[in-house]
Parts: structure tokens; C-alpha cells; sequence
């Protein structure tokens, strides 16, 4: 049963989505989480893919396996390779297709700094930016151009030559250009920040000022706390300057309302999925 505070929430979120005239989401890594795509612990997901890792190099989930200090570029391949399978081979998850269903009548955009593509298989590409990569796409490590690779045949491939937790020096990817290593299209010491980033970062940019004196609803999904400085912090600069704008942040944990906007805003500490299969049923 519902509780009367929980219901109040409800009806507030389904009141700013039906009023607003544009709605900007901000997707992070809770909104794949609540969706059975936990990359910071030991699940059903993570044992299925990367059993042997875990079982050889004691890795607990597929964060701290990406950034793991292999021995050898073989067996880091193996690891990197099975991460971009286990993207390409995950299906939609359900609060990403409750969410299509909330905007479906709506202008929206997204925003996300989420590199598994969960957006992107389901909302249209001119509607997404991923300004924090894409793992779907390889680049030099130098980097010596300005270029990105699609790497889905490559990568089914390499999964194929896996043996245990290696594959083959010869399928390492390299870059055609230079004959370095080429690196997976991921915010590092080394991401390209060329023409596709730019572009995603233009279509936002673009996207916003178009949108600054309309009724704009900033609707945050799953950010947390360790790069406040690419949604979240934005999203309340905005809801602060912008006259019509209001902001809701939806997260177990980490929804919070800052002082300055509280009277704009809406924090809405509930498992993700939850809410929005619940705004489906009531709108």
C-alpha cells in the first residue's frame, strides 16, 4: 500500500510532467542500476559474464574490473572485451521503457553520462547526448586523430578468441593510423574529445538554449555524487536563473534539494524503478 507522502510525490512528478513544456533528463548510472545493471557490486549480471575474472583476480564488480592493473594487455583485452559483450548484449531495461512511455507526448532530451547505451537503444540518438563516452566506439590512445570506431563486428570477434581470461596479442586493437593501441571511447586520462564528443555536447548545449524561457522541468534520474559537475550541479544552476524552470531528483540516496531552489524542487529518496513504473499506471 502506498503511503500518503509517497502518493503526494506521485502526483506532484505526473503535475510537472503534464505541465511542462520541454523536459530535460539527466540519466547517470542509478538509472541502470534500477534497471538489474549494477556495475558497482556482485550480482547476477557480473557472476554470468565474469565469473573467471572474479574467480582469478578477486574483481567484485564490473567498476573496479575496468579499472584493474592487469599483468598483461591480453588479459586486460579480455576483461574490456567482455564488458563491451555484456553492453551490447544487455536488453532495455524496464524503468528506460517506462520512461519512453512518460515522454512519449513530450519535447524532452537526455542527457547522460552513462556509457552502457541503455538510452540509446530505446530513445532516438538526436534526443541523447552522451558526453561522457560510448562504449560502442574505439579510439586512438595516443590520440592521434580525430576519429572513433564502431566496434560491435570487431568486438564479437574478440570474444570469440577468449580463452579463459586472454585473448590473442593478435586481435589487440590498434590504431590504423599510428599502429598503437586503440582504447575504448570512455572519459580517461586519454578520451578523445573530438568531433562525436563535441557534437553530443553541442546537440545539449543547443538543445538548452532553445529551451531557457519555456516552462522546462529538469528531471534527474539515478545521479549520485561522483561527478556532480556534468548533471547535477548544471541541472540546479538552471532551476535557480531559469524563471520557469523546477528540478526533481529521483534516487535512493542521493536526491537531495539544495536551500536555493527548495521551493522549485522535488528530492525523491525511492528505488527508481518504483516511481516511474508507478507514474506510468497513473497517468
Amino acid at each position: 500500500m502506498l503511503s500518503e507522502l509517497y502518493k503526494e510525490k506521485l502526483y506532484t512528478i505526473s503535475q510537472k510532467i503534464n505541465e511542462a513544456e520541454v523536459i530535460i533528463v539527466g540519466g547517470a548510472s542509478g538509472m541502470s542500476t534500477a534497471a538489474g545493471y549494477n556495475w558497482y557490486k556482485t550480482d547476477e549480471n557480473f557472476l554470468k559474464y565474469f565469473s573467471g575474472f572474479a574467480e582469478k583476480y578477486n574483481i567484485d564488480n564490473i567498476f573496479n574490473g575496468f579499472y584493474y592493473r592487469f599483468s598483461t594487455k591480453e588479459e586486460r583485452w579480455a576483461y574490456i572485451t567482455t564488458l563491451i559483450k555484456f553492453v551490447y548484449d544487455s536488453k532495455v531495461g524496464k524503468p528506460y521503457m517506462d520512461l519512453l512511455q512518460l515522454l512519449k507526448d513530450k519535447e524532452y532530451f537526455i542527457v547522460t553520462t552513462n556509457q552502457d547505451t541503455q538510452f540509446l537503444k530505446i530513445f532516438p540518438e538526436g534526443k541523447v547526448a552522451a558526453i561522457q563516452g560510448d562504449l560502442r566506439y574505439f579510439q586512438c590512445s595516443q590520440p592521434c586523430h580525430d576519429k572513433v570506431y564502431f566496434n560491435k563486428e570487431q568486438i564479437e570477434k574478440m570474444y570469440g578468441s577468449i580463452k579463459e581470461t586472454r585473448m590473442p596479442t593478435k586481435l589487440i586493437p590498434i590504431c590504423p593510423k599510428c599502429g598503437k593501441d586503440l582504447e575504448p571511447w570512455v572519459r580517461s586520462f586519454q578520451f578523445l574529445e573530438g568531433s562525436l564528443y563535441k557534437s553530443e555536447l553541442n546537440k545539449y548545449r543547443e538543445y538548452l538554449r532553445k529551451s531557457i524561457n519555456k516552462k522546462v522541468l529538469f528531471l534527474e534520474l539515478g545521479v549520485g555524487t561522483m561527478t556532480p559537475m556534468f548533471i547535477k550541479e548544471p541541472f540546479w544552476r538552471m532551476t535557480y536563473s531559469w524563471k520557469d524552470a523546477s528540478y526533481i531528483s529521483i534516487n535512493p540516496k542521493d536526491a537531495v534539494i539544495p536551500l536555493e531552489i527548495e521551493k522549485k524542487g522535488l528530492a525523491v529518496n525511492e528505488d527508481i524503478a518504483k516511481v516511474l513504473h508507478d507514474l506510468v499506471l497513473n497517468i
